[in-house]
């Protein structure tokens, strides 16, 4: 049980480091998130049909979404943003009511599912009664990888720098020489990035449809607030806490999985609301 709920939290880790990213970047919390993961969903999705296989579909939908994330932040969202976080709040959700009408008149209601040639279903046994999904052993994988990479981008490297700067301090970092609406644009188009690898591992591991995205959201969201906003490893973290929370939910009764993520959730908004690990650190 603990295990499927590490592995699970691990899925929701790619949920939610996107998310986490666009935040801690930009301070703007993009209500139409999960929407963007259905979108990679279906793009791969999409592509499979067409003939390619799951993993060069996966691979060819990430420079779709690089640019999909630098063209919708530099154009659209950089208006948005200030003081204020209620332009880009409704912005985002009108987003995210466009995206779902757009797949729903694209693909129909129908619940959808790429498939991986019985990759899937493939397992191995770890003991005589324990046996693990390699999907979801690859996803945890690339989580990690992810959360590492991330951290290490934001720490060692020259765009990482840029990035803490103008989250930092706008102004300062714009005499300082940095173009403000170009970093937030590079910083969306990696989001965006991740956003499409969970999408196509969410299709792979199972079915979907367009109005999916709301409840992605919502994982995505409670793994970045348990975890701290703006840490990586901390959100990866909460994710992983919610994923055993609900394991064990779902062990208890199976109708109690989801609703014990969510009390876990705000129970750990009354102890401790600004997170687990409330700040990246270098």
């Amino acid at each position: 049980m603990l295990l499927q709920g590490l592995l699970l939290g691990g899925l929701y880790g790619l949920f939610a480091l996107g998310l986490s990213l666009m935040f801690g970047v930009m301070r703007l919390t993009n209500t139409a998130h999960g929407d963007f993961i259905m979108l990679g969903s279906f793009s791969t999705f999409a592509l499979v049909t067409l003939g390619l296989s799951p993993w060069f579909a996966l691979i060819a939908v990430l420079p779709m979404a690089w640019v999909c994330g630098y063209v919708l932040q530099r154009y659209v969202l950089n208006g948005t943003l200030g003081k204020d976080p209620l332009p880009s709040l409704v912005v985002t959700f009108g987003l995210s009511i466009v995206l779902q009408n757009l797949l729903l008149e694209l693909f129909s209601a129908d619940p959808r599912s790429i498939e991986t040639d019985g990759f899937n279903t493939l397992s191995w046994a770890v003991t005589y009664d324990v046996s693990l999904g390699a999907l979801p052993l690859l996803i945890f994988a690339l989580s990690i990888l992810a959360t590492a990479g991330l951290q290490w981008l934001f720490s060692h490297t020259a765009i990482g720098r840029s990035f803490r700067a103008v989250s930092d301090d706008r102004e300062i970092s714009e005499l300082m020489g940095l173009n403000a609406r170009k970093v937030y644009a590079l910083a969306t188009a990696l989001a965006f990035v991740l956003v499409a690898v969970a999408g196509a591992l969410q299709g792979m591991r199972t079915t979907f449809s367009p109005s999916d995205g709301p409840l992605l959201l919502l994982f995505a969201f409670e793994a970045v607030i348990i975890g701290g906003m703006g840490s990586f490893w901390g959100t990866l973290a909460g994710a992983m806490l919610l994923g055993i929370t609900q394991q064990v939910g779902f062990r208890l009764d199976p109708g109690w999985g989801i609703w014990g993520g969510h009390v876990m959730f705000l129970v750990v908004l009354v102890v401790r609301p600004q997170g687990l690990f409330p700040k990246t650190r270098g």
